[in-house]
């Protein structure tokens, strides 16, 4: 393999690529005309023009990708995640291309895209599930019943969904009709398919994912778990590795769940298996990402391993170096992904210049982003500037790590998620670790953040009088070197 095509853009093309130079692999960056100037672009060894701003002419333009790929003789395409890398039908053309794709099969990738088809695959190897209909419902009053059988509150699911989409929770019998034919017309709109499920909603739940990791010998491991319960709309924005709940008997039966799913649809590569925690400690299957998290980082911090090398490793046809037995978990990672978002605003997107933007530095800070000062955040693209990340000997070095990161990360020109995790990391909540993914609802205002700035703001004056009254006490020289007195001497 001696060239990869970076289907992707922003900061997880210049990850990506980064990995590549170190592995003595030239790599090919693909731009749409709003990323002309963008770092990952001029970091490549190659970069061609995919069209125009929108993500349908650009990066989601699977045909003219792999045509760039056989005029520039590339090896393999590296997907990344969003854009195509869940897209099967993408994976099955660069594989019938002659091309390398950097991920799983298409198969596998296929029936795990499907909510309902991943419970089909897994639910024989008697992995918890969440209870409801592990089909798409066809007859309303039969799910109806069922919903009443399960108890409410229950929640109606997109069986294609994501991020929140196609998603409604369910208080009573009177409203399930309605909810669900929003649910269905939210998902026709946003995935094309109108398929949704039910299932028994977890009134306090957490939000726990396992890292996995397959070659094509057979040989499956998993690299531990990550929190990531702090969300905004559904969507993620801080996590951490490891799980501060979690103990070593039930890490152990997840992580070993997680295999099952992984091993039930002949899985390789890298792949997340996310799980719903209740209170009691319960866990569920909810789903499997077949790609590369955004947040993988704070697992690369606590293993040690390079889950991008180890994906280009495993598509070039190695084996696994390690088994389970040699991996360990060393320390503590978290993550705050830097959103140019508006958390004073229903977190509503910043869309702006970086007019100041230094990065933050020092042992244990990681920075994983796709700008530069001057350069403007594009409107056609998620919002995520950077994702900033911190590891320490423990929960509470990170944690402190994180603090310190946060305040020496300046960003002016737009709005960010910056304030919005000093909020998390100084919170009791987090702190302790007693929180869920209802986090934002229970304990976060704008106000409270707006009160801290203006505490900040009057602490500053105040130390800032107490400085200038403090120099006015002290004894100045006179500025002139003659006086009156000498004078009169003469």
């Amino acid at each position: 393999m001696k060239k990869i095509l970076v289907a992707n853009r922003g900061e997880i093309a210049l990850r990506i690529m980064r990995t590549i130079r170190k592995m003595g692999i030239q790599s090919v960056a693909v731009f749409s005309e709003a990323d002309r100037n963008s770092p990952h672009v001029s970091f490549a060894d190659e970069a061609v023009c995919l069209g125009a701003p929108a993500s349908a002419s650009s990066y989601l333009n699977g045909d003219k990708i792999i045509a760039y790929c056989k005029e520039l003789a590339v090896d393999a395409i590296h997907p990344g995640y969003g854009f195509l890398s869940e897209n099967a039908d993408f994976a099955r053309q660069v594989e019938e291309a002659g091309i390398t794709f950097i991920g799983p099969r298409a198969e596998a990738m296929r029936v795990m895209g499907s909510k309902l088809a991943a419970k089909e695959c897994v639910k024989q190897y008697n992995i918890p599930m969440v209870p409801g209909i592990d089909k798409a419902i066809e007859d309303v009053a039969v799910a109806k019943e069922t919903a009443r059988q399960i108890g409410y509150p229950i929640l109606i699911k997109a069986s294609a969904g994501g991020g929140g989409k196609g998603m409604r929770i369910v208080e009573k019998d009177a409203d399930f009709e309605e909810q669900m034919q929003r649910a269905i017309s939210e998902a026709e709109a946003s995935f094309g398919d109108g398929s949704v499920f039910i299932e028994k909603y977890v009134t306090s739940p957490r939000h726990v994912e396992i890292q996995v990791l397959a070659d094509n010998y057979g040989n499956t491991v998993h690299l531990f778990e990550r929190e990531c319960s702090i969300q905004r709309r559904h969507q993620k924005v801080v996590e951490e590795a490891p799980s501060a709940i979690l103990t070593p008997e039930i890490r152990k039966k997840m992580g070993e769940a997680a295999v099952m799913v992984a091993r039930s649809c002949n899985y390789t590569s890298t792949g997340t298996v996310e799980f719903l925690m209740d209170d009691k400690m319960n866990f569920y299957f909810l789903e499997m990402n077949t790609r590369l998290q955004v947040e993988h980082p704070v697992t690369e911090m606590i293993t040690g391993i390079d889950l991008v090398e180890e994906q280009i490793k495993i598509a070039r046809g190695e084996k696994l170096s390690f088994t389970q037995d040699d991996l360990a978990i060393n320390g503590h990672a978290v993550e705050l992904r830097v959103y140019a978002e508006d958390p004073l605003n229903n977190f509503l997107p910043s869309i702006g210049t970086l007019s100041t933007y230094i990065k933050p530095q020092g042992e244990g800070v990681r920075v994983d982003d796709g700008y530069e000062e001057g350069m403007q955040i594009p409107i056609y693209y998620d919002p995520m500037i950077a994702k900033l990340v911190t590891h320490g000997k423990d929960r509470t070095e990170a944690i402190q790590k994180m603090k310190m990161a946060i305040k020496n990360f300046k960003i002016e020109g737009l709005s960010t998620t910056l304030p919005f995790g000093t909020f998390v990391f100084e919170h009791e909540a987090f702190i302790r670790g007693k929180f869920d993914t209802h986090f934002v609802k229970n304990h976060y205002t704008p106000e409270l953040i707006k009160e801290k700035q203006k505490a900040n703001a009057e602490a500053a004056a105040l130390i800032g009088v107490k400085y200038w009254l403090e120099q006015q006490k002290i004894l100045k020289p006179v500025e002139h070197k003659t006086t009156s007195w000498k004078r009169r001497l003469a």
